[in-house]
């Protein structure tokens, strides 16, 4: 009802224009925020096609045992705070094992870079980030870092919010 409506302040959301067009629809007043898990898992699917893109560019085919990117695949998906001395050594082997590799270690360190805005414990210091993030992923020579920055950059409001409102919908998600 229109009581609880207007007592909805904030609203996350994926990064899907239906669910924006809704919030805009019925709850006008509330902030929009994109949420965290949607967008630091975008910056990870980045890194998944770019590694398979430089893969399949260098080698022919598909990761297969032995080849360094298929081997470090899983590894590229966590953060880079969690990794291992094992894990970071296999990635930096992995990295320097051929020069085309570099678009992977770039797009992996962007990754990290989305992420560490949301880690950062000074909201003020994450919203730097995340507007260096804007500024600088839809110019990014790597295609897929490019349309990531260029979603982002579509979804700026709502990217940004999360900074000033701390917002999110993992609870929920986790359900």
């Amino acid at each position: 009802g229109e009581h609880f409506k207007a007592g909805v302040e904030v609203a996350t959301l994926d990064p899907f224009q239906g669910y924006k067009a809704a919030i805009d629809e019925e709850l006008a007043e509330a902030t929009a925020v994109l949420d965290v898990f949607h967008v630091v898992a975008l910056g990870t699917k980045c890194v998944d096609e770019v590694r398979r893109r430089v893969q399949q560019a260098t080698t022919g085919h598909r990761g297969r045992k032995g080849d360094p990117l298929y081997g470090i695949q899983n590894i590229l998906r966590a953060g880079e705070e969690n990794l291992t001395d094992k894990q970071r050594a296999r990635i930096e082997r992995a990295f320097v094992a051929r020069e085309a590799h570099d678009e992977v270690d770039l797009t992996w360190q962007a990754a990290q870079l989305l992420r560490s805005a949301y880690k950062n414990t000074d909201k003020t210091e994450g919203k730097r980030i995340a507007e260096r993030i804007l500024t600088s992923f839809p110019s990014c020579p790597i295609p897929e870092i490019a349309r990531l920055g260029r979603t982002l950059r579509t979804w700026k409001e709502a990217f940004l919010a999360y900074f000033d409102t701390g917002a999110s919908n993992g609870g929920t998600e986790a359900i």
